[in-house]
């Protein structure tokens, strides 16, 4: 299949913009729960915020704004973690027909600058001094800048204060100005293979994407008269949390906030929260496995959570097969199988999420199946979906009465995707961008005059329109033998192994494929204690870090990840494998600018800081050695 449609479930919006909902709900429901916000005190206790309430505190802070000289058309860069005042903010600024600009808070002083003197910002909202610091260092770039307000240091309680002689209809007269086609934010992309380019979005394609999303996932956000609720971890600054954000604000589900994605942070926030529905990336599902399988490794319990799983993914299967047609479903003695596990290992993995969620979507890159399998086997169903900054968020998504794990769905209503000659995947619909700021020629070049977006990766249609990606044109590896190589595959199935955090493929125009490897130091420890290291019992970060680096020398690490390069390396041909690899000390991180701030590799950028290792794995000899090596006896392939 070459293209797949499907009509548009809603009307466009027709006036108005995003802050209207506030004032909306708020009128007609003004006792609705529409945020939740953590009592500073006892971070366990979380306190309801009304529609009235929220719509008054947004008001309140609109005037204040108004005070301080922001208008119609300022942007507005907010640089902070996913925190209630926020969101706030965006509101506020919404109301008064001002444009919000995102910045990650974890973006270096250059990019900061880039961001702010390219969309010409009036004012930022930081969260710390250190960012207040970072943005001060761009100032003699930004002549149209007024304010830098600091969220720790008391900013919206002043300029809430600041703002209350101003009458409310002031605000209001401003906010009936915003149409449909104003610009609602400034999106910067996360610049995986250069310069971040600043996406235009407007208020009708966010209220696009986030109406069709709310319609078409409202049965499965929360059981039946229950108050949904999701629990918002995802940068605000990224799309995709804000079209969480959005999503929650348009649809009537709580909304609440928690700053750190880190596991450690999150897990004790989904507990006390406890949210009906989520929405994650991969990363989120990965680390919640690894964390129940190594717990059930320490507690001897290894061999009955491999064999739930492997029930868990069965079950899955036949219930996938029986929604698409192909199948009657599980059979019963895999119904009994599936029942004995239901209390010792399933009911344990829906608790990690707060023991309420039963459904989820993942996004920012695609779900793994078999990770899909688990967790459907396990009580809770992972919608995968795709979409870019340019879509405003999603642009597909599994349907919720037909998942096919291992793709990322099909076209969410109103939008089409099509296929080009050279597999690219190509999209159209409500959603997709007006452009990149001041950059017609960066716009033209994705843009097509009848409306196609050229999203950049690479993918398929199966025969009922379910998306598969298969990798990103600018990924894509041309060795010396011009051979073309797309790295996902092997890359995906090189992460799947326990020891392994992040895999890059290199080899343009070298002779054949490498890889540079790094290690989840955690896990690391935790492999080193069952194989009987006394040493490994520590868990302190200096502990890891200083696992995580031994084990780039260490041979019987080496030798394990030996065995999983070979056996990744069997879904390939030969001249598509892996040839040679190195174990870093070290993983990627956003903060050595190696990582994006949505957690996407910068692949151009760890070429550069590790091209003495690259050089060294094409060394002279070192293919001859490595064709002619036993992986079964001997590890020391980097």
């Amino acid at each position: 299949m070459r293209q797949f449609s499907l009509p548009p479930l809603l009307e466009p919006l027709s006036s108005g913009g995003l802050a209207d909902s506030v004032y909306d709900v708020a009128a007609r429901y003004p006792g609705l729960p529409q945020l939740s916000r953590r009592d500073p005190a006892d971070p366990e206790q979380w306190h309801t915020v009304t529609a009235r309430a929220f719509r008054d505190e947004v008001m309140a802070l609109a005037k204040g704004l108004l005070v301080n000289g922001i208008g119609f058309g300022d942007r507005v860069a907010l640089m902070a973690r996913t925190r209630y005042e926020w969101t706030q903010f965006s509101y506020a600024l919404w109301s008064i027909g001002a444009q919000v600009v995102p910045v990650y808070p974890t973006s270096s002083a250059e990019q900061v600058r880039w961001i702010l003197t390219h969309s010409q910002v009036t004012a930022v909202v930081v969260e710390f001094e250190e960012n207040a610091m970072t943005v001060g260092a761009a100032c003699a770039d930004l002549p149209g800048l007024r304010h830098i307000w600091q969220l720790d240091d008391g900013c919206v309680a002043r300029i809430t204060a600041e703002g209350r002689r101003v009458p409310d209809e002031a605000v209001h007269r401003m906010r009936w100005t915003v149409e449909p086609g104003s610009i609602a934010v400034i999106a910067y992309t996360s610049g995986t293979t250069g310069r971040s380019k600043g996406c235009v979005i407007t208020h009708a394609n966010l209220a696009a994407e986030c109406d069709t999303l709310v319609t078409s996932f409202h049965s499965v956000f929360a059981e039946p008269g229950e108050q949904p609720s999701v629990l918002a971890f995802l940068p605000l600054s990224h799309i995709y949390g804000l079209m969480v954000q959005v999503s929650c604000l348009r649809g009537g589900v709580t909304l609440g906030h928690q700053p750190d994605i880190a596991p450690a942070a999150l897990l004790p926030a989904l507990a006390s929260f406890r949210p009906t529905f989520l929405l994650a990336v991969p990363y989120i599902f990965e680390k919640i496995y690894e964390g129940a399988r190594r717990n059930a490794e320490r507690s001897g319990r290894a061999r009955l959570f491999e064999r739930a799983t492997d029930v868990a993914r069965s079950y899955a299967e036949a219930v996938e097969r029986r929604g698409l047609g192909q199948g009657h479903g599980p059979g019963l003695m895999l119904r009994t199988a599936h029942a004995a596990f239901e209390h010792l290992v399933y009911a344990r993995i829906r608790a990690v999420f707060g023991g309420q969620v039963r459904y989820a979507v993942s996004g920012g890159s695609p779900l793994r199946r078999d990770l899909a399998l688990l967790f459907a086997g396990a009580g809770i169903t992972v919608y995968d979906g795709y979409g870019l900054t340019e879509t405003s968020g999603a642009v597909t998504a599994q349907p919720i009465d037909r998942p096919r794990h291992g793709t990322v769905g099909r076209p969410l209503p109103g939008a089409a995707v099509t296929i080009a000659r050279d597999g690219e995947v190509w999209v159209r619909g409500d959603t997709v961008f007006a452009g990149y700021l001041g950059d017609p020629a960066a716009t033209q070049a994705v843009l097509t005059p009848d409306g196609w977006l050229a999203t950049g990766d690479l993918g398929r249609l199966d025969e009922d329109g379910y998306l598969i990606i298969t990798g990103r044109k600018k990924d894509i590896i041309i060795t010396s033998g011009g051979k073309s190589v797309g790295p996902q595959l092997l890359e995906e199935r090189l992460r799947a192994h326990p020891l392994i955090s992040q895999v890059v493929m290199v080899g343009d125009n070298r002779p054949y494929v490498a890889a540079l490897i790094t290690l989840d130091p955690e896990a690391l420890l935790h492999w080193r204690h069952l194989q009987g290291d006394p040493t490994a019992a520590g868990s302190d970060t200096l502990t890891r870090t200083r696992a995580a680096a031994v084990a780039a020398i260490d041979a019987g690490v080496r030798a394990e990840i030996q065995r999983a390069v070979s056996t990744a390396n069997t879904a390939v041909s030969r001249a598509e494998s892996i040839r040679a690899f190195r174990i870093l000390p070290a993983q990627f991180t956003v903060a050595d600018g190696l990582l994006t701030p949505s957690l996407k590799l910068r692949r151009r950028a760890i070429v550069r800081a590790y091209a003495a290792e690259i050089d060294a794995l094409y060394a002279a000899g070192e293919a001859r050695e490595l064709r002619d090596r036993d992986p079964r006896r001997d590890g020391n392939a980097s």
